[in-house]
């Protein structure tokens, strides 16, 4: 049953959903996918066309909006709008530390996880679409993660899409993980230059936090292991487009004094708990390398593998020199596993996954070859999440995809450019610049 309530300017409605969890296999297991609805207050009776939003992740839920914010504004214009939380995520059927035992062991566990790829949430889209609109096409947003979805999307029931929207999220089409983050590691590389040299005063900032953590061991509130392999990590910040500001308010304060000399502050920790915890987005962790995994090749813990091809990214090495520490983004590793209390009892799970040789191709580059819907995409140039240069490449592979390449925005360029970023995509596909 559907539940309607208000925000400021707009009716919301809570809508959930039975779906198989392997598709392949209708008639068997399902579980539940929840999405909210939003709709202009002075639209919400009439008939309108829908937009459905894909969030990035892997992992996450889709955005809590309060009214009509970012680009949610210019989307209530025109559309009814869906917001997903993909399967796993969000309202949706849990699979987390606390939940993933329903399923038994780490072999279940890791079969079980199996289905929560993009090819498995395109067809719960394909559901949820004939239901709500009746069989009529849809437009789709893809953020990120959300944007590889919709090229899954494209490959595998085009007919489902009047149009298809992509914010930094142009995956490559044929790599394997390891291409993936050779090509990360020299942007990881750029994005860290570029904060210090706006920030000059974080290298030495960076350095005393790496010393100190290379000296102690450092356990944060909630039991999170801190290494410093894993304050590294806090250069996943540096994609944001306020990113470089937050990393170095954060570096500010990170020393008190104390009674046994100098010590991580209670502040400045609690703040490493939230930002490298995966207690609220587990999935993230769990199948982010499984999203390139397309052939027989397993994924093998791609970005440690990589990572070692990188010997400039060894916290002890650089900091035997005098020059800055190198930060790390959008990699998952095995000792995060280790580390995080949230993703401890899922390291088995975690392995099994890497190993599988078994993944499904997830685009039909024929079929993307002869596409005919509308499609539209900004590339964020130097994107620290997604690689510009694959980017372009896919796009140059989708037929009749128009693509908008800025360095205005960051990855998250959907949400801090609003209105405009969405206006722009649309005019794109409707061939209207």
């Amino acid at each position: 049953m559907s539940v309607s309530y208000r925000q400021p300017g707009v009716v919301l409605t809570d809508r959930r959903f039975t779906v198989p969890l392997d598709h392949a296999a209708p008639d068997g297991e399902t579980i539940e996918v929840y999405a909210r609805e939003v709709v202009a207050s002075d639209k919400a009776g009439q008939d309108l066309p829908w937009l459905v939003y894909l969030q990035g992740g892997p992992g996450f839920g889709a955005h809590r909006f309060v009214g009509r914010q970012a680009w949610l504004d210019r989307a209530l214009t025109e559309f009814r709008v869906l917001l997903l939380d993909q399967r796993g995520t969000g309202a949706s059927t849990p699979a987390t530390r606390q939940t993933l035992p329903l399923r038994g062991g780490p072999a279940a566990q890791a079969d079980y996880l199996t289905h929560f790829r993009a090819d498995s949430i395109v067809r719960d889209c394909e559901l949820i679409r004939r239901e709500l609109t009746g069989g009529a096409p849809w437009t789709v947003l893809g953020q990120s993660f959300g944007g590889f979805c919709t090229l899954t999307y494209l490959s595998l029931a085009p007919e489902g899409l009047a149009t298809a929207l992509i914010t930094g999220g142009l995956p490559a089409l044929d790599a394997h993980a390891d291409d993936v983050y050779r090509a990360a590691y020299p942007r990881m590389e750029r994005k860290t230059a570029a904060h210090y040299a706006r920030y000059p005063q974080d290298v030495a900032r960076a350095r005393h936090v790496a010393e100190h953590l290379l000296r102690h061991e450092v356990t944060l509130p909630g039991g999170y292991r801190l290494t410093a392999e894993a304050f590294q990590s806090l250069g996943i910040l540096l994609g944001g487009g306020d990113g470089s500001h937050r990393l170095h308010f954060l570096l500010e304060d990170a020393f008190v004094p104390t009674p046994e000399g100098p010590a991580l502050s209670d502040a400045f920790q609690e703040q490493l708990r939230a930002l490298l915890s995966y207690a609220a987005n587990p999935l993230y962790a769990l199948v982010h390398e499984s999203i390139y995994g397309q052939d027989a090749r397993p994924t093998a813990w791609s970005a440690e593998r990589v990572r070692a091809e990188f010997p400039q990214f060894d916290a002890a090495k650089a900091l035997a020199g005098d020059g800055p520490l190198p930060l790390t983004g959008e990699t998952v590793h095995p000792w995060m596993f280790d580390s995080d209390p949230a993703l401890r009892p899922l390291r088995e799970t975690a392995d099994l996954l890497a190993a599988r040789t078994d993944w499904t191709p997830l685009y039909d580059p024929a079929r993307l070859a002869a596409n005919e819907v509308p499609v539209a995409a900004a590339v964020y140039h130097d994107d620290l999440y997604v690689d510009t240069a694959h980017s372009l490449r896919t796009a140059r592979a989708v037929r009749g995809l128009r693509t908008w390449v800025t360095d205005e925005f960051e990855h998250d360029g959907v949400r801090a450019g609003g209105p405009r970023v969405l206006d722009r995509l649309l005019a794109l596909a409707r061939d209207e610049v």
